[in-house]
């Protein structure tokens, strides 16, 4: 998964343009925060405004100061390096924003990260004695969260009374998205089921590179095989597994953030 979601809002650029001459003070931060909201944390696969890592939005003409902390100082270099990436190139994605600064704060590497995201480096310029890049990273969480929301696709069907055998026989073409409702094509009928457990499963099949042609296997193995029907189940306990891992360090990650920054209640 990238650390950025897929923007499915294909007129919001022209918005963003429509408005930028009206945008004062509140909506240039609000038009921020939106985009910041896009970012996500690769591990924990949510928004690093909604986990509330996101300190300072500050707007000076077309100049964008961001500030954002992590739950701990020794959060993976690589992850703060991509949420650090993200959250620059969506904020540099508003028609108005001439350059977006973004800097990392309490964290082990937060010089390193900041002086590098900001200067345009690589994620090796920065780190030449890393194991690996951030790209390989990306891929890899791409995968697991192709995984974890490819179990709520199929555990939507299995409920909508979809059998096992037709679920692992579908392409991606059979699959339309209208309104609020997914339509799910079966041997010459149509299932109708919610649109949001299947978009999203779609989406990040697409961004992980798994599901990207109208005849692409809709749903796979975490090795990305094509499914045995009597091996679904078997699929969805590994998929399940998955979630509970991200689920789990999720609690620690709110945890460790509300230790460190205390709750609203004693903030308030």
């Amino acid at each position: 998964m990238s650390g950025s979601r897929t923007n499915t809002g294909g007129d919001a650029g022209a918005a963003d343009t429509a408005d930028a001459a009206e945008l004062t003070d509140g909506p240039r931060t609000a038009a921020i925060r939106d985009r910041l909201d896009r970012v996500e944390d690769p591990e924990l696969a949510r928004s690093i405004v909604e986990l509330d890592y996101v300190d300072t939005i500050e707007a000076d003409g077309g100049r964008v100061l961001v500030q954002f902390t992590l739950p701990t100082a020794w959060c993976s270099p690589a992850f703060a390096w991509m949420m650090a990436v993200d959250a620059r190139d969506e904020v540099e994605s508003l028609a108005w924003v001439e350059t977006a600064r973004i800097e990392l704060c309490d964290h082990m590497h937060d010089e390193e990260i900041t002086t590098g995201v900001n200067a345009r480096d690589t994620f090796g310029e920065t780190f030449p004695d890393a194991d690996g890049g951030v790209a390989e990273v990306r891929a890899a969480i791409a995968d697991k969260a192709r995984v974890s929301r490819q179990r709520e696709a199929i555990a939507t069907l299995l409920d909508a009374g979809v059998d096992p055998a037709q679920i692992v026989a579908l392409d991606r073409d059979d699959v339309t998205l209208d309104g609020e409702a997914a339509h799910v094509e079966l041997d010459g009928f149509s299932v109708v089921v919610d649109r949001d457990p299947i978009e999203t499963y779609v989406n990040r099949a697409a961004e992980s590179g798994h599901v990207t042609d109208a005849g692409d296997t809709l749903f796979l193995t975490p090795e990305g095989d094509r499914i045995a029907p009597d091996r679904l189940d078997r699929v969805q306990k590994r998929a399940r597994l998955a979630d509970v891992n991200m689920s789990g360090q999720g609690a620690v990650c709110d945890a460790l953030h509300r230790a460190r920054h205390g709750s609203d209640d004693e903030s308030g």
